[in-house]
């Protein structure tokens, strides 16, 4: 009898046992999962239920030899022993199956490991960043997206992925920008919700679903200076009302995960903060699922100057809620002696074991623990055409078109003379983006490829001087080209005498995304230059940006009759610029974040406090008393909801249905829109509110609903919104959710710097 079939019988007979000696009442309480969970604790030792709470780094070539000597062989005697729960970074159905064998066949108990991956945007076919799809505004292609990596991941063997990340940033310097939603609450929440479920899908236990792993817990897009790992600094209402409503979103979607933060909230690492994950996390939401570490995270409260040693980093992590360690060896090393010397509860351990344990029966792996390890469907899915056709339709509605003032867009498909020019035009490894752990370097379609293939026009490719030298890597600094400027004439020759330049420009697919912080948000290298030269030798430029973050590109805005941000689009990147310049698609993708005209504005976002002094306020805006930079506007280069379209739309007729709203009635919010343009296209119409005085500041407004409205050309439609009190629910000064009576402004239009306005009253 193999150790699988073993353990099953084992199980079996245990639960029959320990039905039989509790009570019925008691057993109606729990789940048949929990029951489980109960009886394998039964028969866990400590060490094995300690080893349940440990998560190694993939450590050795399964293919190879069995490590001897050294780390590697000690990791692999503690997975032989049951001492480890979850391994990461092994992919691959032959290469799961070796290390899920182990777990199941060689160890007492056989429990199957939950293997984890960094399944971000896409898996080896890959889809847009996520910034990137969050400015789709699209919740169903955004969830679609989500469960085309989960199809795919799951094909080669993970059942775990460490996503959605639900931070919220206002602070375009930090480079993990392109891996959340943005900057704003709300839209974060729904998108959250919305990776939570395609990861998930409808059944945690099918074989083509996922884990998700909400991160970071939290507040780590606040980091000071958008600086990786920093510390932060945030008051109780913004960690209430900005910070962890997209987490709670996660929650309530029924994410099986969460991952807490490398960064400190109020003095205290968020791996050993029992406020964060065990009073609000699991006792105030109500979570069941487990809490794993980030990276290191548990030692590293050592060099935060919060734990003496590993041993009691281990014990500060565990006492705050932390379940399962990544890497920091803390746990396997030291919890069985701290629970033998007194110093850790054991019920603490049981807990954390049995949260992950649970999630091991949620995915099945205890019915089938090769139920991942298909070579026939693994085949089968990568890289399949289904997988390639979400990540166009995905990358196509993540494009944002932010000028086109002498309407040079779009493009004709035949008889032009067309230069492209730009180092990121021929790429096909920068538009895959930053998290490209399992895909192929060299795999994307450049935008060359791209325009060839949906045209016959002529088309000239110049490359201009390199971005950047040498071989850029996932773990090393990328190295920028500031010396050479070899290509600069060629690419000024092919610019003359052209229909239309194409430039393609931005950072490189490693210049953002973990470790990537910036304090210079121009255009690296030489592309400024470049770009400003071949403007004095032909002024129809179409300005095609490839970047991970906003960008300041205040030259370009105030030159250039086109420019697109076309972000990192994946796999497909090149097909999807391409029907997108040539009219094939009509872009309609609106800015998750502020643009900002200098990086000295950062933080910049469209909710902030109005101050005691704004500019509308009673104090001559002709003097310096007021809140104000003294060299530049306060207004961004581009608002939070900004986008355009080929098409024009226009908003009017906005009408309430009541001047008063009663907390258990509500508004009928109403108002046109209209397609005055010539092209059929769809407009992302926002809706905003302002809560004038409150028990706590509030913004000067904030985004509370959204809808996608497709258009043909000259058609109107009376668009609808409804708002009641929940709308308008705030954490108060009470230290609760709820709202308040008092005044209200409603704002409509197409971005966050509204058109229409009225106002109505809350009352009791």
């Amino acid at each position: 009898m193999n150790k699988s079939v073993k353990f099953i019988h084992i199980l079996a007979f245990t639960i029959l046992g320990f039905v039989s000696c509790n009570s019925p009442k008691n057993q109606a309480i729990k789940s048949k999962v929990d029951q489980k969970v109960d009886a394998l604790l039964n028969l866990m030792t400590l060490e094995e239920k300690i080893g349940q709470m440990n998560q190694y780094n993939g450590f050795w070539d399964v293919t190879g030899p069995t490590p001897k000597n050294g780390n590697a062989a000690k990791k692999y005697q503690d997975l032989k022993n049951g001492l480890v729960g979850s391994m990461l970074n092994v992919r691959g159905v032959k290469n799961v199956k070796a290390v899920q064998k182990i777990a199941v066949e060689e160890t007492r108990l056989g429990i199957p490991l939950i293997i984890g991956f960094d399944v971000i945007h896409g898996h080896k076919t890959l889809a847009p960043i996520p910034l990137a799809e969050a400015a789709s505004w699209d919740l169903e292609a955004i969830k679609a997206s989500a469960r085309n990596a989960a199809i795919e991941a799951s094909a080669e063997g993970i059942n775990w992925t460490f996503a959605p990340m639900v931070d919220i940033s206002r602070d375009a310097r930090w480079g993990r920008v392109m891996e959340g939603a943005g900057e704003d609450t709300y839209l974060g929440s729904l998108i959250a919700k919305a990776r939570v479920e395609g990861f998930q899908g409808n059944d945690l236990s099918a074989h083509n679903t996922i884990a998700a792993c909400a991160k970071h817990f939290a507040a780590y897009g606040f980091a000071e200076a958008g600086k990786e790992y920093n510390t932060t600094e945030v008051n109780p209402s913004t960690l209430r009302n900005t910070i962890l409503p997209p987490f709670k979103a996660a929650k309530d979607a029924g994410v099986k995960t969460f991952m807490n933060a490398f960064n400190d909230v109020d003095g205290k690492p968020a791996t050993g903060n029992a406020h964060l994950q065990r009073t609000i996390l699991k006792e105030e939401w109500g979570f069941k699922g487990f809490v794993v570490s980030d990276w290191g995270s548990i030692k590293e409260m050592i060099a935060h100057g919060y734990a003496k040693d590993n041993k009691h980093a281990a014990e500060i992590a565990i006492k705050a809620g932390s379940d399962m360690d990544m890497e920091s060896y803390a746990y396997v090393n030291h919890l069985a002696k701290l629970v033998k010397d007194g110093k850790v509860k054991e019920t603490l351990i049981n807990q954390a074991a049995a949260r992950i344990l649970k999630v091991k029966f949620e995915l099945g792996l205890f019915d089938d623990p090769y139920k991942y390890c298909n070579e026939e469907r693994e085949k089968k899915v990568l890289g399949s055409k289904k997988l390639h056709a979400g990540a166009l339709n995905m990358a196509k509605k993540s494009i944002v078109l932010l000028k086109n003032s002498t309407n040079l867009l779009p493009l004709k498909k035949q008889g032009l003379n067309i230069a492209v020019i730009g180092d990121l035009a021929d790429d096909k490894t920068s538009p895959l983006g930053s998290w490209r752990l399992a895909s192929e370097d060299n795999t994307a379609i450049s935008v060359i490829e791209g325009l060839k293939a949906h045209s016959s026009n002529n088309i000239t490719f110049a490359s201009g001087p390199k971005l950047y030298t040498g071989t850029p890597t996932f773990v090393k600094e990328i190295k920028i080209n500031n010396k050479d400027k070899t290509g600069f004439n060629e690419a000024l020759n092919a610019a003359k005498n052209k229909d239309v330049v194409i430039m393609v420009l931005g950072e490189y697919g490693f210049q953002s995304g973990e470790g990537r912080s910036r304090v210079n948000l121009g255009l690296p290298s030489f592309q400024q230059e470049l770009l400003e030269a071949v403007y004095k030798v032909n002024q129809n430029i179409v300005l095609v940006m490839m970047n991970g973050r906003p960008l300041t590109i205040n030259w370009a805005n105030d030159n250039l009759p086109s420019i697109v941000e076309a972000w990192q689009l994946g796999t497909q990147s090149g097909n999807a610029i391409a029907q997108v310049l040539y009219g094939d698609y009509n872009p309609s993708g609106k800015l998750p974040m502020t643009f900002p005209k200098h990086v000295g504005q950062v933080p910049i976002y469209y909710n902030y406090k109005n101050t005691g002094r704004p500019k509308t306020s009673d104090h001559d805006a002709n003097t310096v008393f007021w809140s104000h930079y003294g060299d530049i506007s306060n207004e961004p280069l581009y608002e939070f909801g900004y986008g355009l379209s080929y098409t024009t739309f226009t908003y009017n007729n906005l009408k309430l249905s009541a001047k008063s709203l009663d907390k258990k009635g509500n508004i009928k919010v109403t108002f046109t829109l209209k397609n005055t343009g010539n092209y059929k296209g769809k407009e992302v119409v926002q809706l905003y509110i302002q809560d004038l005085y409150a028990s706590i500041i509030r913004p000067v407004k904030e985004l509370k609903g959204f809808k996608i409205i497709a258009l043909k050309p000259g058609e109107s439609k009376e668009v609808n919104f409804t708002i009641d009190s929940k709308t308008l629910e705030f954490y108060t000064a009470n230290n609760k959710w709820e709202a308040e009576v008092g005044a209200f402004k409603v704002f409509v239009g197409g971005s966050s710097k509204t058109s229409l306005v009225d106002s109505f009253e809350l009352i009791d």
